[in-house]
C-alpha cells in the first residue's frame, strides 16, 4: 500500500508545467507522509489547476486515517463514490516507497519512472468546509514488476489519458482503473 511519496520539486514542477500548460509548485519532500500537504492537479472551473491537499481522510465512523481506496471498487463504496464522480485528481510525484521484510529487518524500495519521468498517481479530492482539500490516492493490483514487493500499487495515469480521466463519466473509466505497464525503476534505498 502506497504510504510514502517522493517529491523532488525540480524537475517535477517544470515537467508538470510543460506537459499540462499550468503553473505548478511543490516543495521537495523525499519522504512525504499521510496528513502532509501535497500538490495535486484537478479540474477547477473547467480548467486544470493545482489544488493542494492534505493526504488522507478520517470519516466520523473510521478508527484510522484512510489514505488509499481500491480502484476496482471506488465507484461502489459510499465513502469514495461521490468524490470519484465529481473530484478526480492526479498527484504528480517523483516516485513512491514500499517496504519488504528481509530477514529480521525491513528493506525500503523506491519506485520511479524508468526514464526519470515523474509519475501521475490517481486520486480523489474531498473539499472541506474551510476551503481546504483532503486527498485519497487510488491503488490497484500490481503490474508484474511490482508484485514481488506488495499486493497493491498506486494507480498511475499516463499523461495522454488525462483528458479522458478528467472529462469522462465514472462508468466510462473502467479501462483506466487497472494498472498500466508504465516502465518503472525499482531500487533498494
Amino acid at each position: 500500500m502506497c504510504g510514502r511519496l517522493n517529491v523532488i520539486s525540480d524537475p517535477l514542477c517544470d515537467w508538470v508545467s510543460g506537459q499540462l500548460g499550468i503553473k505548478f509548485h511543490s516543495e521537495t519532500n523525499n519522504d512525504l507522509r499521510p496528513t502532509q500537504q501535497l500538490g495535486t492537479i484537478a479540474l477547477d472551473g473547467g480548467a486544470l489547476q493545482q489544488v493542494d491537499a492534505s493526504w488522507g481522510i478520517k470519516p466520523d465512523w473510521a478508527k484510522r486515517l484512510m489514505i488509499n481506496a481500491q480502484a476496482e471498487t471506488v465507484r461502489q463504496k459510499r465513502t469514495f463514490a461521490q468524490a470519484f464522480a465529481q473530484h478526480r485528481a492526479v498527484v504528480p510525484c517523483s516516485g513512491w516507497y514500499e517496504w519488504q521484510q528481509a530477514g529480521g529487518a525491513k528493506q525500503k524500495y523506491l519506485f520511479q519512472g524508468r526514464d526519470g519521468q515523474p509519475l501521475l498517481m490517481a486520486g480523489i479530492l474531498y473539499p472541506q468546509i474551510d476551503g481546504s482539500h483532503a486527498l485519497v490516492t487510488l491503488t490497484t493490483k500490481p503490474v508484474t514488476s511490482c508484485a514481488p514487493y506488495h499486493h497493491r500499487m498506486p494507480l498511475l495515469i499516463e499523461p495522454q489519458a488525462l483528458d479522458f480521466w478528467f472529462h469522462s463519466q465514472p462508468h466510462e473509466l473502467d479501462a483506466l482503473l487497472i494498472a498500466s505497464e508504465t516502465p518503472l525503476s525499482i531500487q533498494a534505498c
